[in-house]
């Protein structure tokens, strides 16, 4: 369920707030595929599906990055920033991979926003989030991301 805050005065109010956890989404073999296409990542270990049941993990892997673009849609179920002109990604400041990918899995996200800073025409905010495995005992990616909103 989205958090709604209309404003960078009303967001500003969050810093620190539990944003809760996304609903769980599945990592299909299609969803790595059209993921290796745009990239050119083609590695066996995510494509191949009868390789990769001899491979490390037995069965085929989402990219690490595929797994990390997912923040976006996950993230977007927890907060939505309205009255704001612009929304821009900023960057990361640490991202982790503790356990793979395995299609089929789902996931989902889990955030907190740890802090709202002022910025030239704006807010920028760092979210602490970790992408959880169904089942699983370590997450499959922690990160810290910023994203701006410009007013």
């Amino acid at each position: 369920m989205s958090l709604t805050v209309n404003g960078l005065d009303e967001l500003k109010k969050l810093a620190g707030s539990d944003l809760g956890t996304s609903e769980w989404i599945e990592v299909t073999q299609e969803r790595i595929n059209t993921f290796a296409d745009a990239t050119g990542d083609h590695q066996w270990i995510h494509v191949d599906p009868e390789k990769a049941k001899e491979g490390p993990f037995g069965a085929p892997i989402a990219h690490g990055y595929l797994t990390l673009s997912l923040f976006i849609p996950l993230f977007t179920e927890l907060l939505d920033v309205q009255g704001v002109t612009t929304k821009v990604n900023y960057g990361l400041n640490k991202v982790r991979f503790p356990s793979p990918v395995k299609v089929g899995s789902r996931i989902r996200l889990t955030a907190k926003l740890a802090e709202v800073e002022e910025v030239p025409g704006g807010a920028q905010i760092t979210v602490e989030g970790a992408i959880e495995i169904e089942g699983a005992t370590k997450p499959a990616a922690v990160l810290q991301s910023l994203s701006r909103f410009y007013a």
